[in-house]
């Protein structure tokens, strides 16, 4: 289905986002509008993340990696590119090893850099080598991202400021759409759990088994010891303020529900931007299992986003913060239910269309979802 305008002027659609739920989602998108701006988590902590945090006290940059390729122009960008930005080093192997492999990479001579054409391989290596020189004599290099080595490489050039490195390679990966972290401290989420217990660590959020009390976070580093954890609200960047404040249309999107989407809503100030912002706001509940939410409904997850918006704007009106709640009861399965006489008692409007895979579904088809989304920023419903 071709755009009704050219992409270049389709709508700001704006997603609070994390993870590769929406990656697909994305890639539709680019056909549709290049104005897209995807607000990503930085407080992922797990795999080869964590190597490139402990190293450098930085934030978590693979959702944002992992983001760009997606809105990346594929009729333009060589597959090779793709390929290398993706790359990762083996999961296992000799440390002393995959550090000398790192380094080989890093030369000209390298194989690696034979497929790409000559502008995308000196700025890729450029950027490798800016990590490089900074590598600590023991990094754990296992199953390394070479994208991810590459953000965390300009980051630190353009010392720790995500605006420079994320404007290059959002020019040469020709992205249709914007990239930015909800903040740029380096922090981590925690949780309060059911039973007062406490979790630190976004990795470990997954395997929960109960529901959280409190979400917020730390600069407390996962997997030490600790006795209290003071919770820290960082101001929203200026940056994704003003995108919010200008929004076509703000959506909570589909994805893992504390670590992707509620995540995003603890920084300070990100409340009142939703609030400002004259636009349709939409809540996607995840179709399947989230095996985070443990059976919390979708009257449950909507109250924990408005309770999490109105942290800096109290007595903010639920519809000022959320209007629709999309879901798809022929082909979804919301586990705990949708109940719209108590969603609509909150001055909402559920919509029910037609999204979900028959197939399988827990996945939504995204060529639907953004054409939905595009449709509900014109004012269209269905």
């Amino acid at each position: 289905m071709m755009a009704a305008t050219p992409p270049a002027l389709g709508p700001r659609l704006v997603f609070f986002t994390g993870g590769t739920a929406l990656r697909e989602v994305s890639r539709s998108l680019t056909r549709l509008t290049h104005n897209s701006v995807h607000l990503v988590t930085p407080f992922d902590s797990g795999g080869s993340t964590a190597s490139l945090r402990r190293a450098f006290a930085m934030p978590a940059v693979g959702d944002i990696r992992n983001r760009l390729a997606a809105l990346s122009d594929r009729d333009i960008i060589p597959d090779a590119v793709l390929e290398l930005w993706e790359q990762r080093l083996p999961e296992d192997g000799d440390p002393e090893e995959l550090r000398r492999q790192l380094l080989q990479l890093g030369e000209s001579v390298h194989p690696c850099w034979r497929e790409l054409p000559d502008v995308f391989a000196a700025s890729m290596r450029l950027y490798l080598s800016f990590f490089l020189r900074r590598m600590p004599p023991h990094f754990d290099a296992r199953y390394a991202s070479l994208g991810n080595l590459m953000l965390a490489g300009g980051y630190l050039e353009h010392r720790r400021d995500f605006g420079p490195v994320l404007a290059f390679f959002s020019r040469l990966l020709q992205a249709r759409g914007v990239v930015t972290p909800i903040v740029e401290e380096s922090l981590h989420l925690a949780a309060v759990l059911d039973d007062g217990s406490r979790v630190v660590g976004q990795h470990h959020f997954g395997q929960l088994g109960q529901n959280i009390r409190r979400l917020f976070l730390t600069v407390h580093e996962p997997d030490r010891p600790f006795h209290d954890m003071t919770p820290c609200r960082p101001a929203i960047t200026r940056t994704a303020a003003t995108y919010l404040q200008s929004a076509g249309l703000i959506c909570y999107p589909m994805g893992s529900f504390y670590t992707s989407v509620l995540a995003n809503l603890l920084p300070a100030g990100v409340g009142r931007a939703v609030r400002s912002a004259a636009c349709p706001k939409v809540f996607l509940p995840n179709s399947g299992q989230d095996r985070e939410v443990c059976g919390l409904s979708i009257l449950g997850q909507t109250r924990m986003i408005l309770d999490a918006l109105r942290a800096d704007c109290p007595d903010a009106q639920p519809q000022e913060l959320l209007q629709w709640v999309v879901v798809d009861r022929q082909h979804g399965v919301y586990e705990g239910g949708c109940d719209t006489t108590a969603l609509a008692d909150l001055g909402l409007r559920v919509l029910d269309v037609d999204m979900v895979r028959p197939d399988m579904p827990e996945r939504h088809d995204p060529d639907k979802v953004a054409r939905l989304l595009c449709r509900l920023s014109r004012g269209e419903e269905a």
